[in-house]
């Protein structure tokens, strides 16, 4: 056994596998293509489909092994508490899909471990499932001693996807790492809570599919998933007790010991915050670049969560400013060449970070302001749990933090009330991570893979051609397979090759007819429910089609040449967004129809009027530059390397297809492209817009559709020059010309309106001025035909005319909305007069309500005919 890093045990463990007949997969994206699913969290997500037996790999492998990245946050808050919970981890595993099982796999589990890792066997111990008997068996048979083999329960060593399902025992692989860090008790073993003995690789023996009477049946193909954590057995390999003592993760405490100032190790307070700090940077870049966008609901908001945390944490060791983007550096320095899309999509990473540091900048301000308001609001000197769990749920305060601002004002805060509420929130976390495991086996649709499976894939010819002849495999009808459509049925059509586009990457289907020798069909949409199998959802016009039929598919060919050009369109205008905005703008999203076009990018702002003409500029200029548009197929790694650009969210196999626009704008796409960036015509952008945090949407159109809205400006244009009788391009000079003058009008007639109201005022003021009670003048009127802020003009008026002391009641039908208001000056509230009580008293009467200070208030109702009774009551108030 000697020193290894991270990366050696990575690439030992992909490499062993492969040599035992296992092909070697990509890490599958954080986002999982189950949408029942939020996060990616075990290497088995990507290979559901496999474990079900609807989908199978190719020969000569004899299964799969992948580094899967992995997000778990359902602990979240143990994270830093010890050296073993992390929010992102590797996983390492290997799969079979029922070409080998569980003696190949413990034998390859062992050689590993002793012969490649080079673990002394003596300090390895194994639990196995306590009726698992053939695995006891078979380790006994590998030269491991029986006393190093324990039976566990279905709680510790018996895996479940569900209540009903695949399932079956697990064995669980330890590493003794001696008595010292143990908790001395001399019985203690595998599945104790000290760390003496860690477990660092689970093997799950997939065997059964369990019966809702509770019977297991065995499957007729047995699978293996297995699973070891990287950063576990890198603590093992490098001789510490801790995953953030490992290279990759110490080294990410160094960036903030750095930053801090800090020595780790020193103080168990600052090594927790340092510890939360390394775990969910790295989490965070990771989320990032799989196209995560901090959001409040879904995995955005784990996001979001994650990155609070991180910098509170630096806030409490004193860190100040923006500092994420430190701890992003050293991740994709370490971990970029294993994970490209770090390194793509670094800018990206850097602007969110830095915009969500910013954004929780105010965020931590609202959070002491609401803390400062429960203090004020406290009857005693304890803050409630509840109170503490909306701080760190709401705002990410965590409870410490909370704690220790609470004693500068000598408060304590309810821990057990706390507790509770992360309890349940937790266990809210639980319930949701067992359905998505449950719905990760159960929810999968595999009719459309069984029909894939039966009649073969669809070889796609529409690159090439518009129209084909080609023959009926299969015919669907209400979701089930037919021998026959007739006259007037509506299905699906699946032949044995097609020229028709299915909807994809936000391209949508094509449409057009199928002829036969005795049937005419209408083809309204194509779709692709399985990869490779295409679906041409029909409508039969006349005749009947038959499985097994010849017919002429024919793709409607002047629609096509519209998506074509939009969808180059969006290709180059990714590209002129890049060159405007900066490098951080990735494609979030599209959607591309005959007539129009919709981007969505990643961007932090709103895009200006002047950006926006310059990227509809750049993208116009390299239209009119016809630029030759290439397409070809490469090997995923080989494109990456070349620096093709790849888009969030979509699934990549091992050979993709490039388009190309004279290497200005390089993409991975399967759509539909035009042949030279002239036949795009003219892009005009229509909208820009948000559509959510940090991510951006524009839409446009291109060709005949970019005339005709430019062609309807000028209309509109003309339309609007006539009306004023001004040349076309002194259309805005004029328009803002006479604005100014409506402007100046409006101005006059609110001021002679004034001066008219004052006359009629002063005319009034000796039939409506009484003298109140307590001593001062005071006016109570109606007015009819004013809003709140005429009520509020009038008593401007009114008050020069008055004494130093005075004070009004006024109301009115404002187009049958009754209004009332009380004023008075500070002279009239110091002799008794209180607006507030007088409105509050008086509002009933209009039913309505309303209130405000003493010196002025008022109020709205639903009832014009009790103003006058409203002013009446106030009478008898005051008078």
């Amino acid at each position: 056994m000697h020193y290894m890093t991270t990366a050696e045990i990575r690439e030992k463990y992909l490499r062993f596998f492969e040599e035992k007949g296992c092909k070697r997969m990509a890490s599958s994206s954080l986002v999982p293509d189950d949408p029942s699913l939020l996060l990616t969290s075990a290497g088995m997500v990507q290979f559901k489909p496999y474990f079900l037996q609807q989908k199978h790999l190719d020969a000569p492998f004899i299964g799969a092994t992948t580094a899967q990245k992995c997000v778990r946050t359902n602990d979240i808050d143990l994270i830093g508490t010890d050296g073993r919970h992390l929010s992102f981890f590797e996983m390492m595993g290997n799969f079979s899909f029922g070409a080998y099982f569980k003696k190949e796999m413990c034998a390859w589990a062992l050689e590993f471990s002793t012969k490649v890792l080079e673990l002394p066997i003596e300090r390895l111990y194994f639990t196995v499932f306590e009726d698992d008997d053939e695995t006891i068996e078979i380790w006994k048979d590998l030269g491991v001693a029986e006393d190093h083999i324990s039976r566990m329960g279905e709680e510790d060593n018996f895996w479940r996807a569900g209540p009903t399902g695949p399932c079956g025992p697990c064995s669980e692989l330890y590493y003794d790492q001696g008595v010292e860090v143990g908790c001395g008790d001399p019985d203690c073993a595998p599945g104790c809570d000290c760390d003496r003995f860690l477990e660092y690789w689970n093997c799950v023996f997939t065997q059964y599919d369990a019966q809702e009477d509770g019977s297991l049946v065995p499957l007729p193909k047995k699978n293996i998933d297995t699973g070891m954590g990287l950063e576990r057995i890198a603590a093992i390999m490098q001789g510490v007790q801790s995953n953030f003592d490992t290279d990759v993760l110490r080294g990410l405490v160094a960036v903030g010991e750095k930053l801090s100032g800090r020595v780790y190790g020193s103080d168990d307070a600052v090594d927790k915050s340092l510890r939360i700090m390394a775990d969910h940077t790295r989490s965070v870049a990771f989320m990032v670049a799989d196209g995560i966008l901090p959001s409040n609901e879904g995995r955005g908001y784990v996001l979001r969560r994650l990155i609070r945390r991180a910098v509170m944490k630096g806030h409490l060791l004193g860190i100040e400013g923006s500092f994420l983007g430190h701890y992003i550096e050293e991740i994709v320095k370490v971990m970029g060449d294993q994970y490209h899309e770090l390194q793509e999509n670094r800018e990206l990473i850097d602007r969110v970070v830095d915009s969500e540091e910013a954004r929780f900048g105010a965020t931590l301000h609202q959070g002491r302001a609401y803390l400062s308001q429960a203090l004020d609001e406290m009857d005693g000197t304890v803050l409630s749990g509840e109170t503490a769990f909306t701080l760190h749920d709401t705002y990410g305060f965590p409870f410490e933090v909370t704690a220790d601002i609470c004693a500068e004002e000598q408060v304590t805060v309810d821990k057990a009330a706390f507790d509770r509420c992360m309890d349940q929130q937790r266990d809210r976390a639980r319930r949701a991570t067992a359905h998505d495991a449950d719905a990760a086996w159960s929810t999968y649709d595999g009719s459309m893979s069984a029909i894939l499976e039966a009649v073969g894939a669809t070889e796609f010819i529409g690159y090439d051609h518009d129209d084909a002849d080609v023959c009926v495999r299969a015919l669907l009808h209400d979701g089930e397979r037919v021998d026959v459509l007739n006259a007037g049925e509506a299905g699906g059509v699946i032949c044995d090759k097609t020229p028709f586009y299915a909807e994809m990457g936000g391209e949508i289907g094509d449409i057009g007819t199928m002829m036969g020798s005795d049937a005419q069909l209408t083809v309204t949409d194509t779709k692709a429910p399985e990869k490779g199998l295409v679906v041409h959802h029909v409508t039969v016009t006349s005749g009947a089609i038959h499985v097994g039929d010849g017919v002429r598919a024919i793709v409607d060919a002047p629609r096509r040449a519209r998506i074509r050009r939009n969808h180059s369109a969006t290709h180059i205008l990714h590209w002129a967004l890049r060159q405007v905005l900066g490098d951080h703008v990735r494609q979030a999203g599209s959607y591309v129809a005959p007539d129009r076009l919709r981007f969505d990018f990643t961007h932090f702002e709103s895009v200006t009027r002047d950006q926006i003409c310059a990227v509809e500029g750049l993208a116009n200029r390299k239209i009119m530059e016809n630029h030759t548009v290439t397409t070809y197929e490469t090997g995923l790694d080989e494109a990456r390397a070349s620096g093709v650009t790849a888009l969030f969210g979509e699934k990549y196999g091992d050979r993709v297809r490039v388009v190309d626009m004279d290497g200005f704008s390089r993409e991975l796409c399967g759509g539909m492209h035009v042949a030279q960036t002239s036949e795009i015509g003219l892009i005009k952008i229509t909208s820009e817009s948000s559509v959510g945090a940090n991510v951006r949407r524009i839409e446009a159109v291109t060709s005949f559709d970019a005339l005709a809205y430019v062609n309807r400006i000028e209309t509109e244009l003309r339309n609007t020059a006539d009306v004023l009788r001004v040349p076309l391009f002194d259309v805005d000079e004029r328009t803002a010309a006479s604005l100014d003058q409506l402007k100046d009008l409006q101005t006059k007639m609110k001021r002679n309106k004034r001066v008219a109201v004052a006359g009629d005022l002063a005319r009034v003021l000796d039939k409506v001025t009484f003298t109140a009670h307590d001593g001062y003048p005071i006016v109570i009127m109606r007015s009819d035909g004013v809003d709140a802020g005429g009520l509020r003009n009038l008593w401007d008026i009114i008050r020069p005319r008055l004494t130093s002391a005075g004070a009004c009641v006024l109301a009115g039908d404002n187009n049958g909305t009754p209004l009332i208001m009380a004023a008075g000056s500070d002279e009239a509230v110091a002799a008794g007069f209180h607006a507030g009580s007088i409105i509050k008293s008086i509002s009933s009467c209009i039913k309505g309500g309303g209130g405000g200070k003493p010196t002025m208030a008022q109020a709205g109702g639903k009832s014009v005919e009790g103003i006058d009774a409203a002013l009446e009551q106030a009478k008898k108030m005051l008078l």
